[in-house]
């Protein structure tokens, strides 16, 4: 296993290459791109076998470690992932071949957990390791926020700041942030996801607040990225045929660090056919896989799946720069990636409320499965994609569940006429009384926080 230490370079190609422990403590780049390793190791097919004998914190700390490297203590690491993944990652077969990976069963009932975990651990290890202090500066369209909230909470060299629109996450959502005080400082927005994305932006780029050390959790920071490659990687070992077997994953997709997550995994020797970007009405990177003309959506529309209701996607920046491409924080392509090696591992759809909805009615009436809507999108899209191209068929497939139904109880009320069961992490969330700010949509207020508050 490699211990070579691997740089990472700003997709605005203007500032200097870094570690990973600087890109993961920096968050965004000083030129404002986001961080990417300058080569991505590969797994030989030995160690692609091995992960079959693995669990889940065993394939965590062999693929991080192929990528992070000597960074990190082999212990030290190995540590963190027993105690960041210490829940069930459940497959769900629905019929031959299509499973169902539900990662709803962490402390927050999130896919975020899988990252959030794992990032606060690192940069408590590498912070507590020169005494240093840091501020998370994150915004979320949904279950960033609780995950992080709940992953950071507690932690002696980390104060948390995160930002929500207001009236567009769940209360669920919401209360999983705002009920927990202590280094937690939660802030609702008079905006949409984007605009609380754009805040948290310009106070990285803002010079006037050099002297803060500010960093970021969400999908921008590279340490999000990495950890959730690793469940392509056990859902592949835990039910390929064989070393040669293929699989399609179908990714509920918004600001597209899943994605990036499921390419990294790729690029490391995971034999995937191709990836299914399910989005909801938000459609602006489906337009742009199918016609190679990027058109973001201004203000994002509303949808069902809260969590997706992204106009650009901050991640498309990466994605581009995997197809030799660059695109600015704004969503200039400045140079037109491989858009048919794109093509060739990509396929997208975008799924309406009316249809995220049907499909959580035929899921629950056909197979007895309940979904939630950013769930549901992607396994409409891995069913039209299966429709679609006849072919693929027999190809292993999962589709992701990037939360659990109890989070949105209205919702699975009105369509399948049942009472999603409340796991263990969200029971009496409800009755416990919350606290955040409100602002409006002003960088001049939430800077004001920031230099004073902090």
């Amino acid at each position: 296993m490699s211990n070579n230490r691997i740089s990472y370079y700003s997709t605005n190609l203007k500032s200097e290459p870094v570690s990973f422990s600087e890109a993961l403590l920096k968050g965004l780049a000083p030129d404002g791109g986001l961080y990417m390793p300058s080569a991505i190791p590969v797994l030989d097919r030995y160690e692609l076998e091995s992960l079959s004998e693995l669990d889940y914190p065993g394939i965590a700390f062999t693929v991080l470690k192929k990528i992070i490297g000597s960074e990190t203590d082999s212990e030290e690491l190995m540590k963190i992932c027993r105690e960041s993944y210490d829940f069930e990652v459940p497959l769900q077969l629905v019929q031959e071949r299509k499973y169902i990976m539900r990662l709803d069963h962490g402390p927050t009932a999130s896919f975020k957990d899988f990252a959030a975990r794992m990032m606060s651990r690192l940069m408590q290890y590498y912070l507590s390791r020169n005494n240093r202090k840091l501020t998370i500066l994150t915004a979320t369209s949904g279950d960033t926020g609780s995950a992080v909230a709940s992953a950071f909470y507690g932690l002696n060299n980390i104060n948390v700041v995160i930002l929500f629109p207001t009236g567009e996450v769940s209360l669920m959502q919401r209360k999983q942030m705002t009920t927990l005080g202590q280094n937690i400082t939660v802030i609702g927005i008079n905006g949409k996801f984007d605009d609380c994305q754009r805040l948290v932006k310009t106070a990285f780029t803002d010079q006037s607040l050099k002297h803060l050390p500010l960093s970021s959790a969400n999908s921008i920071n590279t340490g999000r990225l990495l950890p959730q490659s690793v469940y392509y990687f056990y859902a592949w070992s835990r039910l390929r045929s064989g070393m040669d077997d293929e699989i399609l994953f179908s990714v509920p997709s918004g600001n597209f660090g899943n994605l990036m997550g499921g390419l990294i995994a790729k690029k490391m020797g995971l034999p995937v056919k191709r990836f299914i970007v399910s989005t909801n009405s938000n459609k602006e990177v489906p337009e742009f896989i199918k016609t190679g003309i990027y058109r973001s959506i201004d203000p994002s529309i509303n949808c069902i799946s809260s969590a997706m209701n992204v106009g650009h996607p901050s991640n498309l920046a990466r994605v581009v720069a995997l197809y030799d491409g660059i695109m600015d924080e704004r969503g200039e392509i400045k140079k037109e990636p491989d858009l048919i090696r794109m093509r060739n591992d990509l396929i997208g759809f975008s799924v309406t409320d009316e249809e995220t909805r049907k499909t959580m009615s035929t899921a629950y009436n056909k197979h007895g499965i309940i979904l939630e809507p950013h769930g549901a999108v992607a396994w409409k899209g891995l069913d039209e994609y299966l429709q679609t191209q006849r072919d693929d068929s027999e190809v292993l497939s999962v589709s992701l569940e990037t939360a659990h139904p109890a989070k949105f109880p209205d919702e699975i009320r009105q369509i399948i006429g049942a009472e999603p069961l409340l796991p263990d992490s969200l029971s009496g969330l409800t009755d416990k009384n919350e606290t955040y700010m409100s602002l409006d949509n002003r960088y001049d207020e939430l800077k004001k926080i920031l230099l004073y508050n902090l």
